[in-house]
């Protein structure tokens, strides 16, 4: 995701206030699952990753205990009830910043969730010299023209573009044109208002990923997307120390020395996992030098991480873990391994895996100087 100071301080509206009925959800399509979270959650964070402040999330009436539920925390997000049509919906969006009006304002629907940090680059280098743009992509079919279902005629696709969201405006130039719209025909994009209005719309290269998710297929299974992280740990054996592998307490005559409980086994899952969906490492998340994670019990790691994964748009696959040590026996505590790092994940334990090996007495482990573990991660997108 871009960061924040790539591109210029914009606001955004995101408009979500349909009733998403021909997606056929149980909720409003924009409130629905996909990909692992609510719909509109998609968008909303990645604008707020992008740096939009505010973010006007433009809601049904009567819809904001629902909306919360499905944004979660993003502070920048402020909740504004929606009109009869999108039209009246944007407008109230753009009255809600008028009293700090920003320079710069991107107008999305909710329903398109993948928002690419290129298109908006686009969008704001053509706002340096035109007062709005939209991305847009060619049209690959033929055209016709239906008449009582009969060819009444043909369209030059060549002239003709499909245009989405997010869309990119002057603040000040989309507010009064959507002011002075006359109020009927109603227009059928942001876009169209402003053209209305007398003012140049610049297109810029669109992306298939922001399609628009409109009917029950779109939420359908797709093609599964897999990824893989690795993760390796080590830590020291001590006397006097409590000895916790894989989630489970295991009586020997030395346990693991660390700043948490130092379960090694936990701490490379939980690496692989945050590898797999480029989360970085679990020293990032729970640095050492905190003294919040002083003794804290690596489930919490791992909990984290499938939060993370969940958060990507993924779900855990399978895990493979090794550890690698002279003693204690890991076979005895296999199955109860495996028991425990299933439940913390929410998975079958039939995808967790526990392994054991030795280094023939060389190196650390050999000397039982301490124990290391090694986990390959796979999720999926489904």
């Amino acid at each position: 995701m871009a960061k924040a100071n790539s591109f210029p301080p914009f606001a955004a509206i995101v408009v979500a206030a349909g009733k998403g009925i021909r997606a056929g959800q149980p909720v409003p399509k924009q409130f629905a699952n996909w990909r692992g979270k609510p719909v509109v959650r998609h968008s909303v964070e990645a604008l707020a990753a992008a740096g939009a402040d505010p973010i006007i999330l433009v809601i049904p009436e009567n819809g904001e205990e629902l909306a919360q539920q499905a944004i979660g925390e993003v502070a920048a997000a402020r909740f504004v009830v929606g009109g009869k049509t999108r039209q009246e919906s944007v407008r109230r969006g753009l009255e809600a910043l008028a009293q700090q009006p920003p320079e710069r304002v991107i107008v999305h629907d909710a329903a398109r969730p993948e928002i690419r940090p290129a298109v908006l680059h686009r969008l704001f280098t053509a706002l340096v010299e035109h007062k709005g743009a939209a991305p847009v992509l060619p049209v690959v079919d033929s055209l016709s023209i239906d008449k009582d279902g009969l060819m009444a005629g043909s369209a030059d696709r060549d002239t003709l573009r499909r245009v989405q969201t997010p869309q990119a405006f002057r603040f000040a130039d989309i507010l009064s044109a959507h002011r002075s719209w006359p109020g009927a025909p109603t227009a059928g994009d942001d876009a169209q208002v402003l053209k209305a209005a007398g003012h140049d719309v610049a297109h810029v290269e669109g992306d298939e990923a922001l399609k628009k998710l409109t009917f029950a297929e779109d939420f359908m299974s797709e093609t599964p997307i897999y990824r893989t992280g690795m993760g390796y740990d080590v830590h020291r054996l001590v006397a006097g120390e409590e000895l916790w592998l894989g989630g489970i307490r295991i009586e020997h005559s030395h346990g693991l020395s660390g700043h948490s409980d130092a379960d090694v086994a936990l701490h490379a899952i939980v690496d692989a996992m945050l590898g797999a969906v480029a989360a970085g490492d679990i020293g990032q998340h729970f640095p050492p030098s905190d003294d919040r994670w002083k003794g804290a019990s690596s489930d919490q790691f791992l909990q984290h991480a499938a939060d993370l994964v969940a958060e990507a748009g993924y779900q855990v696959g399978n895990i493979d873990l090794t550890i690698i040590c002279e003693a204690p026996k890991i076979g005895p505590h296999r199955d109860a391994m495996r028991s425990r790092i299933a439940g913390l994940l929410g998975i079958d334990s039939q995808f967790v895996s526990v392994k054991a090996t030795t280094t023939e007495r060389l190196g650390y482990t050999g000397r039982q100087e301490g124990i290391a573990a090694q986990a390959v991660a796979t999720v999926i997108r489904i």
